[in-house]
């Protein structure tokens, strides 16, 4: 099934506003049922199996994120942190099965308790329809300060 680019750049752009405003159920239905959620930690490309990552959820685990998030039982997000997110730099590429590959670089403004603090990297998904809808099958997060101390996140990447 042929993509769209401004389709996919729209979904994009959907999935980023979802996370700043916190509306994590509709955050969730964009992932796919073997979805991963990865945010590497120390370098880009470890294997999450055998060396330690910020995040490496599966869709269970990204639902249990969620959960504790609405829930209020992420302390470090009581208050929730205001954020806007700028996104650029987007690439698409279509793999062998049909999925695509979308990369774009991103900066997150994050405001809480009177303290700023802003996260960049690059971010890559594997895009995919199902029953007609663009679905996440895999959120990478690349931080360009992975291999440093970073104050810990309980939001959405």
């Amino acid at each position: 099934m042929a993509f769209d680019r401004r389709e996919i750049e729209d979904f994009i752009y959907h999935e980023a506003r979802l996370c700043d405003e916190q509306r994590g159920d509709e955050w969730l239905q964009l992932w796919s049922d073997d979805a991963l959620y990865w945010v590497p930690a120390n370098r880009d490309d470890i294997d999450p199996t055998r060396e330690v990552s910020f995040i490496y959820d599966d869709r269970r685990s990204i639902g249990d994120r969620v959960d504790r998030l609405k829930q209020g039982l992420a302390f470090a997000q009581d208050p929730a942190s205001r954020m806007r997110r700028m996104l650029s730099n987007i690439e698409v590429d279509e793999e062998e099965n049909g999925d695509l590959t979308v990369q774009a670089n991103f900066m997150v403004i994050e405001l809480r308790r009177r303290q700023q603090n802003t996260w960049a990297g690059r971010m890559m998904y594997r895009l995919r329809r199902e029953n007609g809808d663009l679905k996440m099958a895999v959120k990478k997060i690349m931080l360009i300060n992975n291999d440093e101390e970073i104050p810990g996140f309980q939001f959405l990447l």
